[in-house]
């Protein structure tokens, strides 16, 4: 008989033990988790807090409703779940694990023939003076969301403060908004998403935020907490902040402690190194989930990128070669999607600064555009950024941001980079189209036809951060080519040299142009800016070009009536 311990009760350790019992109904499958709680859904945490979720047991339900216990586990699985039990020593000699009970005091050594690590990762706490201060949170384990809710129930909180500005971060500061609670992001870096998002596409994301009442504080570092039993305030290099309760969300590190002193190899990355069948450099023993790193697709390098949609691959693959499979775990592309009120924000493959760092060439181009056509009820505007290799015209890596569908288009996105796709792949993907769902071209195509355009010379795009860099140096003319009622609700803010012509009447008004000068052509997404650009090119201007995105993905000031 098969004998499985699994170290960790969550994600990676309970799918791959309910593999292991769909494929082997007679094996012996014991697994330890140090907590009281397992198999919870840990990232639907943020919308428990906000109110989205009225009972935290919804995040430990099976679609049927069961709630998946120890008693689930070991009626409907067979499964024998340890809870509040340590795992103390791996002794791969022996092929046992020394195991602590943390009610009884109690130790006790158990065999495997396969051993399972999936002891995730551990928040980080960085050594701040007045970390330990009472509604000092970090939102790791459902015991922090029900005292944040608990306490936002009871009207304790008016002034929240989040340090950290990724996934989880601002997810909590979504969560405070839907409480009416004033909230404050503090990033160290100067960006909001710092891990995977370029810098147009954060600021124009942290402008929506600001937008909404969300106050974000980038480049700021915390230097200490201040009250006498809870937190009262945050000091950072430049300010003191008033807080009831802060946030801590600066990231993660995996708990590779067992495995280290078990002599088990950890890669570049600090986290356990396996192989391509989830296996560790001991053959019979397997991990997975947050501790483990993980294989870029697109650069190849490993990677520490924790997420639940991977720790639950990790367990199914670790299942299935445990009891003789020889499944391959092909790698990740870093593919995120994270919603910011109602702005949908997500990226899949490489950054521009990936890309950088890898000594790739690369091509961007930016595009904006409704969801479904403009006539349908419920139609939202959202932009697409393209990252590409201009001599083989391969995608590399996809942002997308905006009131609309986004996870459709980065799932769409993160399909064809799995399989090598060219931006005319893109194209040429037979997608599916009604008017409920997207336009006859998709977003997508849309933003593959705007990189081929640029390859040929047809387009002749800048990027918001370089459109901003010109103005600010002075010298172009920037061309609007809105509607004046447009124009009045909202315009760029700071340009000394605007000239607004809307694009109807621009043919007959090119004399109001230099053509020794240099033109930027915009709209509200720059589809009417590249129209424009065209017009002014068979005019003869020779020096023009258009802002991707337009006014949507503007990430800097604009006025407003």
């Amino acid at each position: 008989m098969l004998r499985v311990v699994v170290i960790g009760g969550v994600a990676a350790g309970l799918k791959a033990a309910a593999k292991i019992r769909r494929c082997n109904p007679e094996a012996q499958i014991t697994v330890v988790e140090k907590g009281d709680l397992v198999s919870y859904g840990a990232c639907g945490m943020p919308y428990f807090v906000g109110g989205d979720i009225d009972d935290f047991n919804q995040l430990m339900m099976t679609p049927a409703g069961a709630i998946r216990n120890v008693e689930f586990f070991r009626s409907v699985k067979n499964v024998d779940v340890l809870t509040k039990t340590l795992a103390t020593r791996i002794d791969r000699q022996a092929k046992t694990v020394q195991v602590k009970d943390l009610t009884t005091g109690e130790e006790k050594a158990l065999p495997y023939d396969k051993l399972i690590i999936a002891t995730g990762a551990s928040p980080l706490k960085p050594p701040i003076p007045g970390i330990d201060l009472g509604n000092i949170h970090q939102l790791w384990h459902p015991n922090d969301a029900k005292a944040v809710r608990s306490g936002l129930e009871r009207g304790k909180f008016e002034n929240a403060v989040i340090i950290g500005a990724g996934l989880v971060g601002m997810e909590m500061a979504e969560a405070f908004k839907n409480w009416e609670v004033n909230v404050t992001v503090i990033e160290m870096k100067e960006q909001i998403f710092p891990a995977f998002l370029d810098p147009e596409v954060a600021g124009a994301v942290e402008k929506y935020a600001r937008e909404k009442g969300i106050r974000i504080l980038t480049g700021e570092k915390v230097v200490k907490f201040e009250g006498e039993t809870a937190v009262q305030a945050v000091v950072t290099d430049k300010q003191t902040i008033p807080a009831d309760i802060v946030i801590v969300a600066i990231g993660v590190k995996p708990n590779v402690e067992l495995a280290k002193e078990a002599g088990l190899t950890l890669g570049p990355t600090g986290a356990i190194a396996v192989d391509e069948y989830m296996c560790t450099d001991d053959p019979d023993i397997y991990a997975g989930g947050d501790c483990v790193e993980n294989t870029n697709i697109i650069s190849g390098k490993k990677v520490f990128a924790p997420m639940g949609s991977t720790a639950n691959k990790h367990g199914r693959v670790i299942g299935e070669n445990i009891c003789g499979g020889r499944v391959k775990f092909r790698g990740i592309l870093n593919t995120v999607v994270v919603k910011v009120l109602d702005y949908n924000v997500g990226k899949t493959g490489l950054t521009e600064r990936e890309a950088k760092e890898l000594g790739r060439e690369y091509m961007t181009v930016m595009t904006g555009g409704h969801d479904r056509p403009h006539y349908m009820p419920g139609a939202k505007l959202m932009t697409v950024k393209l990252i590409f290799d201009p001599r083989t015209r391969r995608l590399l890596g996809a942002q997308s941001f905006g009131e609309g569908d986004v996870a459709k288009r980065i799932d769409v996105l993160a399909t064809a980079l799995m399989f090598g796709a060219t931006i005319d792949d893109l194209f040429d993907i037979d997608l599916g189209y009604a008017p409920p769902y997207s336009g006859p071209i998709d977003n997508v195509a849309v933003a593959a036809n705007a990189a081929m355009n640029k390859l040929e010379g047809a387009l002749k795009g800048i990027s918001p951060l370089t459109a901003k860099e010109t103005m600010d140096a002075g010298g172009a003319v920037f061309l609007d080519v809105r509607s004046p009622g447009e124009c009045k609700q909202i315009r760029l803010a700071g340009c000394k040299d605007i000239k607004y012509i809307p694009l109807g009447q621009l043919r007959s008004r090119t004399g109001e142009l230099d053509k020794d000068q240099e033109i930027i052509a915009f709209c509200k997404i720059s589809l009417r800016g590249y129209e424009a650009a065209l017009i002014l090119e068979g005019e003869g201007f020779s020096n023009v070009k258009v802002m991707e995105g337009g006014l949507v993905a503007w990430p800097f000031e604009c006025e407003t009536n």
